[in-house]
C-alpha cells in the first residue's frame, strides 16, 4: 500500500514539473509571421506616436481623433482632403446602373450614391511600392 502511495505522489510531481515547464512556455508567447503581417491597431499608432514626440497618450488619441473629425468635415463640405505626403479623399458620385441578383440572377436597379475614395500621392506610393525598372530595347 505504501508503494502505491509513493508511486502515486511520483506521478503526480513529474505531472507538475511538466506543466510547470508548459507554463513557462507559455508565459513567452513566439512571434510568428502573422504577427508581423497585421495592421497596427489604434492604441499602438497611439504609442508610437506618444513615445515619439512625447506626448501623453490621450494627447496622441485627441490629436489623431481631430484629423479624422476634420478629414471627414472637410470632404464633406468641399469634396475633398488632402492629407500632405499621403494622399487626398475625394467624393465620387456614382450614376445609377443596373445589376444583377447573383443568387436568382434577376435584373435588379442599383441606384447612384456618393462614395469616398483616397487617391494615394505618388511619392507615398513608390515608397511602399518600389516602381519596376524599365527594360531598355535593344
Amino acid at each position: 500500500m505504501a508503494t502505491k502511495k509513493v508511486a502515486k505522489k511520483a506521478s503526480e510531481t513529474k505531472k507538475t514539473a511538466k506543466t510547470a515547464k508548459t507554463k513557462t512556455a507559455k508565459a513567452a508567447p513566439k512571434k510568428t509571421k502573422a504577427d508581423a503581417t497585421k495592421p497596427l491597431t489604434k492604441s499602438q499608432i497611439v504609442a508610437h506616436f506618444s513615445d515619439k514626440f512625447a506626448l501623453s497618450k490621450a494627447q496622441t488619441t485627441e490629436i489623431l481623433d481631430e484629423l479624422v473629425t476634420l478629414s471627414a468635415k472637410e470632404a464633406k463640405r468641399a469634396g475633398a482632403f488632402t492629407l500632405p505626403g499621403l494622399g487626398k479623399l475625394t467624393l465620387a458620385k456614382r450614376k445609377a446602373r443596373m445589376g444583377r441578383n447573383p443568387a436568382t440572377g434577376e435584373a435588379i436597379k442599383i441606384p447612384a450614391k456618393t462614395v469616398v475614395k483616397m487617391r494615394l500621392s505618388k511619392s507615398f506610393t513608390e515608397s511602399v511600392v518600389p516602381p519596376k525598372k524599365a527594360v531598355k530595347k535593344k
